[in-house]
């Protein structure tokens, strides 16, 4: 894709950004369990594909390579740390390796950011990375402004009553259920097996945390909510809305 800077050369990426014309959208993720039924990237590819659907739309923008490695699961809302193939890191090294990624950037001309978090977890960690680039952009005399979004921020009630008509649960137990999986069914089938989706109700928590996490408080499924009724369709729904939303608040 045109709209990936990994695929474009050096010389013609240059010419793109050396004005400062053109907006940098950098995904984030994390590499994290979603049950039996699905991979372990979905917090990946969803930022990713959201981001080059944006940009293919929106004509002035570019989309970096996804930085796959998010902050620790949390029980609540990702099942925790768990899990074989959850791999986390601190949330001082996902705020460093952000804070590298904008101001290397910067270095190139660029001047306006867009990150699209696909894990919740990650959220206060990108809002200090974009904090402490601005501040050190600015201390070297460079106006930047970055822009932080998650992009289940951008789906309506009314979509959210199509999706669930049976009443939604909130997001905090949406881990590895319909939303996610429906996505995936529509953008990475192969990725997904409902052969192997397990059936439970939304999990529920107490009102606390407790470290070190405990881990009776999980569904052994690793998913927080059920995924049986996911669809592609429905991952078709969500995404559309999505993409024109943010497309239309950026670009």
């Amino acid at each position: 894709m045109k709209c990936k800077v990994e695929n474009l050369d050096w010389v013609s990426y240059e010419r793109l950004v050396s004005n400062g014309d053109r907006k940098i959208i950098i995904p984030v993720g994390a590499i994290e369990q979603h049950g039996p039924h699905m991979s372990l990237n979905p917090d990946v590819l969803i930022p990713d594909y959201i981001a080059c659907r944006v940009a293919e739309s929106a004509q002035n923008m570019l989309v970096s390579p996804p930085i796959a490695y998010g902050y620790k699961s949390q029980v609540k809302s990702g099942g925790g740390n768990f899990f074989p193939g959850t791999t986390c890191v601190s949330s001082q090294s996902l705020e460093n390796y952000v804070h590298d990624v904008i101001l290397a950037f910067v270095e190139h001309g660029n001047r306006e950011f867009l990150l699209i978090n696909g894990h919740f977890e990650n959220s206060m960690c990108l809002v200090e990375a974009a904090d402490r680039a601005v501040r050190q952009a600015r201390l070297a005399g460079i106006d930047i402004k970055v822009i932080l979004l998650s992009y289940w921020d951008f789906i309506s009630e009314e979509t959210i009553g199509k999706v669930f008509p049976d009443g939604f649960s909130g997001w905090a137990v949406e881990h590895g259920g319909v939303l996610e999986t429906s996505i995936m069914l529509k953008i990475h089938p192969e990725l997904v097996d409902m052969s192997r989706a397990v059936d439970i109700p939304p999990a529920e928590f107490p009102p606390y945390d407790v470290f070190p996490p405990d881990p009776s408080w999980v569904p052994e499924s690793g998913t927080l909510s059920s995924p049986l009724k996911a669809s592609a369709e429905k991952g078709e729904w969500i995404l559309e809305e999505c993409i024109s939303r943010i497309a239309a608040t950026f670009s």
